[in-house]
């Protein structure tokens, strides 16, 4: 009865994630925290604790914030995929905690964002949080605007390349 309810348990949470969605504007203020926007905050599961981890994005030039449920998901893949035993392995894990950092929301729901990682994306007082799913992410204003530019041609040939009839066998 034990292990039934320690599996019930774990299949239950596990499957409770965020669906971030929207694009809110926020100021870093002197001592480098950040106001966490109450429409993300409605978004949070209540199993994520008001806790988060924060590290630099592998691709862009901002940082990601999970949700500490959502984090915890991402290491779970992460274990399933890799052999410690692998030199590679080793290193994309290294890379991928670096920098990494656990955050809580205060009492006044601001959040304080790690030196090492504003400095990493060259932060200033103005930044941009946007939904992305199942995580937020953070970036400069002038960063993200200048992104923005970049994507927006893009887009539709994104969207082709991904989502074009070719590649939609699913649906049928």
């Amino acid at each position: 009865m034990g292990n039934f309810f320690l599996i019930l348990h774990h299949s239950i949470f596990s499957f409770v994630m965020a669906s971030f969605i929207g694009e809110i504007s926020c100021k870093l203020d002197s001592k480098g925290r950040i106001l966490f926007p109450a429409a993300f905050k409605k978004q949070l599961p209540a199993i994520a604790n008001d806790k988060f981890v924060i590290r630099k994005d592998i691709f862009e030039s901002c940082l990601v914030l999970y949700p500490y449920n959502e984090w915890e998901h991402q290491v779970e893949f992460i274990r399933k995929k890799l052999n410690s035993y692998n030199k590679d392995h080793n290193r994309f894990l290294r890379s991928f905690f670096r920098g990494a950092a656990e955050l809580e929301l205060d009492a006044n729901n601001r959040m304080l964002l790690p030196k090492r990682l504003l400095d990493d994306v060259v932060a200033d007082k103005e930044l941009v949080i946007i939904g992305l799913d199942t995580k937020l992410e953070i970036w400069t204003k002038e960063e993200f605007d200048k992104n923005n530019e970049e994507q927006d041609d893009d887009f539709a040939e994104l969207a082709q390349n991904i989502l074009g009839k070719d590649n939609l066998d699913f649906l049928q």
